[in-house]
């Protein structure tokens, strides 16, 4: 089983790259930020905390997203690997996905962390608000409060898989084919 994070900021890309991925390699996508929007679309109590968590660009308990990433991993058995986009967010939870992958004897491949400038981070998640229903993308502080929450948590976590030399940093700006290219020669230098 190939495991891998696809790690970065809110508006680096991570979406756009990680379907392009599982077209490439047939993945199973994780992105807990779809699966909470799929919670407060269906109007569940859960679904509704996380909205409006995330309406104030914090981010959602650990224990809420390990349960849903547990529930995940256990209604895909058979799959051939995990993409996990927009996860781990924490030190506590890349631990607990490690445990988890552990007991599935299995364990992260890779993080490919995507780094794209301040500036052009809030330019991307201002026009994704024009169109996407999501109101974290629309107002220019929050956006500034989600980045700073991810330079102050997220950003940590590279730490815990840089003591495992896993960690490959790719340039997240340029074209979306250019980008893809990039994390496609990571993958393809792991795979067997």
């Amino acid at each position: 089983m190939f495991n891998l994070i696809l790690f970065g900021p809110p508006g680096s890309g991570k979406g756009t790259q990680s379907e392009k991925l599982i077209a490439r390699y047939g993945f199973k996508h994780l992105s807990t930020g779809d699966l909470l929007r799929n919670e407060f679309r269906n109007g569940t109590a859960l679904g509704l905390e996380a909205k409006s968590l995330m309406d104030q660009g914090k981010l959602v308990p650990d224990a809420v997203v390990i349960g849903m990433i547990r529930t995940a991993l256990e209604q895909n058995p058979d799959v051939n690997g995990f993409l996990f986009d927009g996860f781990p967010r924490t030190n506590a939870q890349a631990e607990a996905l490690d445990s988890l992958l552990a007991e599935k004897n299995t364990t992260i491949r890779v993080v490919l962390a995507l780094q794209v400038s301040k500036s052009e981070l809030i330019k991307r998640l201002l026009n994704r608000g024009l169109t996407s229903d999501r109101t974290d993308d629309v107002n220019e502080s929050v956006i500034g409060s989600r980045i700073e929450e991810y330079e102050r948590k997220t950003a940590a976590v590279a730490d815990h898989y840089k003591k495992l030399d896993k960690v490959v940093y790719i340039p997240g700006e340029g074209t979306v084919e250019e980008i893809f290219g990039a994390l496609s020669k990571e993958i393809d230098r792991r795979q067997m």
